[in-house]
């Protein structure tokens, strides 16, 4: 049985870590894929989409179920069914497998990604919530970066099919060993409702909604959730496309500056977060992640512009090291603007929007003006749509800044749970 708190943060972070990689490796291979299949750059963005359609429209399940029943359980299951859904991606022939077998794989996602912040949050001491919870979501960038370096090499080594098979594999022995998982105490939302879960859930939505410090956060998360699947799914064909790299190099330069950026941007986010002045740790969060948004917004439009790969990595680089430091006060405004007894429920509502409203419509949008330009699908082509449709992403940035803002000035503070 694990029961050392920092054992459990180990387990719960190397799951997330390859949670991304799973995640990302479709994306990496994206452009073979779509030469092999014959897809357009819209039908591309519907790939990464249709993962995120499986992800949020079954996370409210599990976060209702989370606030009711051991987690460990749900957790395990999660696991198991992406990394199976993974590899199946690999087996697919036409466009439909594909979107179904990343379908799969986002249910698989959103069982875990609801359940296991809010076990940190139980385990983790009250001084280092903050860091423990940066510690967490510093396996996003570094996991998404190894699924667009794995792949790139995968694929360019066995072919973007192998890539998925390999890819897939850890996941079973790390679901078996979540099971030995001990939970801590917590409080519990009533397991039974005489109304039922449809009655029960739509409490606990209402209740959120009328939560104005949860709302201002999720609206910025949404904002810049946007912003960050556009560039996750398109610069790596703006730089093979409209600057000239080669595929694998295209993956690997960003992969490499994916976790570079992650892992300083997570932590100086969750340092910082736990050190700016007052008592209300909702507040504060916000503060770090509005001024984070504020600063990316104007470097994502100069790497656009920008004349060669290496000064777009370069700026994107800055871009994403102050996104990615707002991911662990954005997660633990989240938590702590909520009751207890309603936190997995809170973080499902948010990974539902988030994904409802953000990366689940950035890609297929900037493809779609990638496509109205009558972008060509080859190496070293102008890349005009993909330009106009990247500027795009600092827009939602600048929206995500202005969420957040308003969100630190106006929280109450008695409306955060300590």
């Amino acid at each position: 049985m694990i029961k050392s708190p920092r054992a459990i943060l180990a387990l719960l972070t190397a799951l997330n870590l390859l949670n991304y990689v799973d995640r990302f490796v479709v994306t990496a291979v994206g452009p073979r894929i779509q030469e092999h299949l014959g897809l357009s750059d819209k039908e591309l963005g519907l790939v990464t989409s249709a993962f995120m359609l499986g992800y949020f429209v079954t996370s409210p399940v599990f976060g209702w179920l989370g606030d009711r029943f051991p987690r460990k359980a749900l957790i395990a299951a999660g696991v198991l069914v992406w990394s199976a859904a993974t590899a199946a991606s690999g087996l697919a022939s036409a466009l439909a497998s594909l979107l179904a077998a990343r379908v799969v794989v986002g249910v698989g996602e959103a069982s875990y990604a609801t359940l296991s912040p809010t076990l940190i949050d139980d385990v983790a001491p009250a001084e280092k919530k903050n860091r423990w919870l940066g510690i967490f979501y510093v396996a996003i960038p570094a996991g998404s970066a190894l699924g667009f370096i794995l792949g790139g090499q995968l694929e360019h080594r066995y072919g973007w099919r192998n890539a998925f098979y390999i890819a897939g594999g850890p996941g079973v022995l790390l679901a078996l060993v979540a099971l030995l998982l001990r939970e801590p105490e917590r409080s519990l939302a009533q397991k039974k409702d005489e109304r039922g879960i449809v009655a029960s859930f739509l409490d606990d939505t209402r209740a959120l909604a009328q939560n104005r410090s949860y709302v201002l956060t999720v609206a910025g998360y949404i904002a810049q959730t946007f912003a960050l699947g556009g560039f996750v799914q398109w610069a790596v064909p703006f730089l093979y496309r409209r600057l000239c790299l080669d595929l694998h190099v295209a993956d690997g330069a960003f992969g490499k500056l994916t976790v570079l950026t992650g892992l300083v941007g997570t932590a100086i986010g969750s340092l910082v977060a736990e050190r700016v002045p007052g008592e209300d740790r909702v507040r504060a969060a916000l503060w770090v992640c509005a001024v984070s948004s504020a600063v990316a917004t104007p470097v994502a439009v100069f790497a656009i512009f920008a004349p060669s790969s290496t000064s777009f990595l370069a700026l994107l680089g800055v871009c994403e090291l102050a996104v990615f430091a707002s991911m662990a006060p954005t997660n633990l405004a989240i938590l702590k603007s909520v009751p207890e007894d309603r936190r997995a429920s809170a973080m499902a509502l948010s990974i539902f929007l988030i994904h409802l409203l953000g990366d689940l419509i950035s890609p297929p949008i900037v493809g779609a003006v990638s496509d109205a330009f009558g972008d060509a699908k080859a190496q070293c082509t102008s890349g005009t749509g993909l330009f106009w449709g990247m500027l795009l992403l600092p827009v939602a940035l600048a929206l995500s800044a202005a969420f957040w803002f308003v969100g630190a000035r106006r929280t109450n503070p008695a409306s955060s749970s300590s």
